[in-house]
């Protein structure tokens, strides 16, 4: 792809910018900026319908007390049991434990401290997540 045939078509990534390589006016491969491509912005926009049906299925959960208000969080910022329990020094079981909301309510401050600090928010706000279409 020559240099001025780049892809220049803002969408859902249009804050971040791609590196793409294409060929100068003198044959040589550059480095040129690209906002992206219609299918790029198709894919990315699929994909974030996705994520947004995802969060919006567990705030049900939590609202209806399947979930702990964790279980929310954890899908918001798109992190699974095992990535959580790395984020804070804890076992994975503890983090899946914590999913529910009989041992979520148990957890002293210093523990729930540990999950606001990972998602950079008071405990307030983790003991009750945001209404929707607030996030």
């Amino acid at each position: 792809m020559k240099k001025s045939e780049v892809p220049q078509k803002a969408g859902l990534s249009d804050q971040w910018h791609r590196i793409a390589y294409a060929v100068d006016p003198d044959g040589e491969y550059v480095l040129v900026e690209s906002d992206g491509c219609d299918s790029v912005n198709i894919s990315n926009a699929q994909a974030w319908e996705l994520i947004e049906d995802r969060i919006a299925k567990v705030r049900q959960q939590v609202e209806r007390g399947e979930l702990s208000p964790l279980a929310f969080y954890m899908t918001a910022y798109q992190m699974d049991e095992a990535l959580l329990s790395q984020y804070t020094s804890q076992f994975r079981w503890q983090v899946k434990r914590h999913l529910k909301p009989k041992h979520f309510n148990r957890l002293s401050d210093k523990q729930l401290q540990k999950y606001a600090d990972v998602f950079e928010i008071t405990i307030d706000q983790l003991l009750s997540p945001p209404a929707e279409n607030n996030e």
